[in-house]
């Protein structure tokens, strides 16, 4: 029995080993052409032309809501070119009240079968289409986020060079105000400047973060929605891939959203993103795989490896537990790994990933003593995301929505001007 223990854990290894590898020089060859930013112009070069409805949804969100609807009406954009639509889903505070009296046209909805964010924009997008004005596109943001002056400029510009859908900026709302919070704002700092930058420059499709996109009107028309699981941003990203429609990235159009503070928040957050995943993977993986191949479509093909991360995540951290008990105890019995690549190319593939992730920090301009101390604790926060990653696959069947409780209050002008 040992002996079969043995061979089962030496020939896993070396699978591990080959797919952490590839997937990593995949990624990584991809994120060198986001090193250098190509310089474009500026929204505020391109005639305001454009008409909006800008949808924020919103569930019991009194504490935050005022803050965006503040930033969304000091917009650098004519007023009379977007308004601000509040769904107020299955609130039970005074989120529609503050939001009306703010001057938003707040749409309630009331739903306790068909409970999500997936399910309240769709039900929003058919009041939309079905109103006497027509709007050019649709952004979408989340109540606790905080919105750039130019954001519709950016949007505006995209739009007017063909883009149907566009991507913004994820920044961070409150990047220091706990561990779990920097190590998110480094997540996304760094999804920003190697993922989704350099899938702008290469022609790839960029990936939708669930708030802080614009949608052409047109499309959400002819496709309509029906991105209702758990991560409806993602399960539209293939959707859109699978009917070649690409996503744009507006790199300076800048939407600040709330991290949750505590680890308890966190894992429940990100178990629901990756019941997501799996689901989406689930319905996506082979279509995708499939108009890849036979089509010779890149961009399917990149998301597919996308929706393939999770599994990466899982190898990776089982791969590091196993090099962890052999470093400490090399004469464990269940197994023994053998390295298909010499040591010296995994100690330089640790060293890489050890300076890669503050470099681009630093390119990104957010780098000070905080964020370097946040790198710190940084891989601990990625090692959770396998046994979150496991939990989220097993119930991925379990499509209960978790609300994220949003309390950090701050308007637009303090959080630009930090």
């Amino acid at each position: 029995m040992q002996t079969i223990l043995y061979y089962v854990s030496f020939y896993l290894s070396e699978f591990i080993q080959i797919v952490i590898f590839a997937a990593g020089c995949y990624f990584s060859g991809i994120s060198i052409f986001g090193w250098i930013k190509k310089k474009e112009r500026a929204g505020n070069e391109t005639a305001p032309e454009k008409s909006f409805a800008i949808v924020v949804a919103a569930h019991n969100e009194e504490l935050v809501i005022s803050q965006i609807l503040d930033s969304l009406f000091k917009l650098s954009y004519p007023s009379h070119l977007y308004d601000v639509f509040v769904i107020a889903d299955n609130c039970t505070d005074n989120t529609a009240t503050i939001a009306q009296s703010l001057g938003a046209k707040v749409h309630i909805r009331e739903n306790d079968t068909q409970k999500g964010k997936g399910h309240a924009l769709e039900w929003m997008f058919d009041r939309i289409f079905k109103m006497e004005r027509h709007y050019d596109a649709i952004a979408i943001f989340d109540a606790d986020n905080l919105v750039s002056p130019n954001f519709l400029l950016e949007m505006n510009k995209q739009l007017c060079n063909g883009q149907k859908v566009i991507q913004g900026y994820i920044d961070s709302k409150n990047p220091y105000d706990s561990w779990i919070t920097c190590s998110y704002s480094i997540a996304f700092w760094l999804s920003n400047r190697i993922f989704q930058l350099p899938r702008y420059y290469l022609k790839l499709s960029c990936s939708l973060c669930g708030t802080g996109f614009c949608v052409d009107t047109s499309v959400l028309q002819k496709l309509k929605w029906g991105a209702t699981c758990l991560t409806e941003d993602l399960e539209y990203t293939m959707k859109l891939a699978l009917n070649g429609i690409k996503i744009s990235w507006a790199h300076q159009a800048v939407v600040y959203d709330e991290k949750p503070l505590t680890f308890k928040q966190s894992w429940m957050q990100r178990k629901r993103w990756m019941q997501g995943h799996a689901d989406c993977a689930a319905k996506y993986l082979s279509p995708l795989f499939k108009q890849a191949f036979s089509k010779g479509d890149l961009i399917s093909l990149d998301c597919a490896l996308y929706l393939f991360q999770p599994i990466r995540f899982i190898f990776l951290g089982l791969m590091t537990v196993m090099l962890w008990v052999q470093t400490v105890y090399p004469e464990f019995p269940l197994f023994s790994i053998q390295y298909v690549f010499p040591v010296e190319v995994w100690y330089m593939m640790g060293l890489f990933e050890m300076f890669y992730g503050p470099l681009i920090i630093l390119a990104e301009k957010k780098f000070n003593v905080k964020a370097l101390l946040g790198f710190i604790i940084y891989p601990f926060y990625c090692l959770t995301w396998v046994p979150i990653t496991i939990q989220g696959f097993l119930e991925k069947d379990n499509k209960e929505w978790s609300h994220t409780i949003h309390t950090r209050k701050m308007n637009i002008n303090d959080m630009e001007n930090q």
